[in-house]
């Protein structure tokens, strides 16, 4: 069944219905803040989960409570408190400004970049309460001047400056050397303080079986080609395609009758400038990469996109009803086996990998540079609600793949379906 509102304010809204384990789990941050208000702090909470697994939700009610708190309730040990919720993704900023516009305990001043709100309260001397971090994976972890950021980590900073940190963290979503994080990274700050960890572990997002996460999961974390499982089409449109402008044409379908359904590709195409447009090319498929978007309304929810290739910029932390997915040139398959080759020498999106003081060794460079490759696509990977498509690039890797799904049971999709 589809939702009937593809806005992604009301999949983050604060009055979204949480389940057990959320509910739990947001008194059990309320206590763990409260308690370390007055006494031990700084301290710091972490919610740790894969793409999908609402811990963005279990945030949004979080704050709301807090700030309701904070603004309304004399008696609540938020009163006066103050405090600020931070994310480092421009898309999904927007969403919880949106959000708050309409809600009279949230003020959109509430949300902030964690630069912006580093550099206000230096300016004014000033600390805060709380503060609650979305998207932790995207916490810069050295300094970066293109953001006027000229410390060495977001994270030290902000602990700094507030007495309680509660932050969502997810170490296949890292995509960028200047937002290096690793689990010990992590724990090597968060554990100087009070601290506690909660594991997100159930698949929200996507209706997609169980065993089929785990073939995406096996793909990008095990870098291996493994069976399709039998269940990979049970409540789920999962396809696999060997012409990418026959997909296109099937997303441009799935978005007339439900919305919300997008083409989504890999870094790895060189940029050949066309009428000042950066263009993708598969056979007979030509897209344009996404645009930057200056309006306050997500890159998927604008009509015009479905003439554009979503990137992990425009689609990170969002829902979409279907993707198309190319896996660019970067991920190939190595011939005569099921193992997947990350060509680092495809890679095109070269902000990713500026070179960081604190890492010396070739071999962990080039591991991490493969794990970020990877990890970009299991972003994508873990986008599509109803439906995920995918063509390859790598002719032996598009061939495999055509074959797994016919091993499967599954026919081809046909011109028009």
């Amino acid at each position: 069944m589809i939702e009937t509102s593809n806005a992604a304010i009301d999949k983050l809204s604060p009055f979204k219905k949480l389940t057990s384990e959320q509910e739990d789990l947001v008194e059990d941050i309320l206590h763990f803040t409260a308690d370390h208000l007055q006494g031990d702090y700084p301290a710091t909470y972490t919610i740790v989960g894969d793409a999908g697994t609402g811990k963005s939700v279990v945030l949004s009610q979080l704050f709301d409570r807090l700030q309701k708190a904070a603004r309304k309730d004399l008696a609540s040990p938020f009163y006066q408190t103050s405090n600020y919720f931070l994310v480092n993704h421009p898309e999904i900023l927007k969403v919880y400004r949106e959000i708050a516009g309409s809600l009279p305990e949230l003020y959109k001043k509430d949300f902030a970049r964690p630069t912006s709100l580093i550099n206000q309260l230096d300016k004014k001397d000033q600390k805060i309460d709380v503060a609650i971090i979305d998207e932790a994976h995207l916490l810069l972890s050295k300094a970066d001047h293109y953001n006027n950021f000229y410390h060495d980590n977001q994270l030290v900073e902000i602990i700094k400056r507030a007495k309680v940190v509660v932050i969502v963290f997810d170490q296949y979503q890292v995509l960028r050397m200047k937002s290096l994080w690793t689990p010990k990274r992590l724990h090597q700050i968060t554990d100087r303080y009070p601290h506690k960890e909660y594991h997100l572990t159930k698949m929200f997002r996507m209706n997609a079986s169980v065993e089929l996460i785990e073939w995406f999961n096996t793909f990008t974390n095990d870098y291996r080609l493994a069976p399709l499982p039998k269940s990979a089409r049970d409540h789920y449109d999962f396809r696999i395609y060997d012409d990418a402008e026959q997909m296109r044409q099937a997303i441009v379908r799935r978005n007339r009758e439900v919305g919300l359904s997008r083409i989504l590709s890999t870094s790895g195409y060189p940029s050949t400038l066309d009428g000042g447009k950066h263009y993708i090319e598969e056979g007979r498929f030509k897209m344009p990469w996404d645009q930057y978007n200056y309006t306050v309304t997500p890159w998927a929810e604008l009509p015009q996109t479905i003439d554009e290739v979503g990137s992990i910029y425009t689609c990170q932390g969002f829902d979409l009803n279907y993707t198309g997915i190319i896996l660019g040139p970067p991920i190939s398959q190595v011939p005569g086996t099921n193992r997947l080759q990350i060509n680092l020498d495809r890679y095109t999106d070269t902000e990713a990998f500026k070179k960081r003081d604190d890492l010396t060794d070739p071999a962990e460079i080039t591991a991490l540079k493969k794990r970020m490759i990877m990890n970009s696509l299991n972003v994508l990977f873990k986008r599509g609600v109803y439906g995920t498509y995918l063509y390859a690039h790598d002719p032996l890797l598009r061939q495999s793949l055509c074959q797994l799904f016919a091993a499967a049971g599954f026919q081809l999709p046909k011109e028009g379906d």
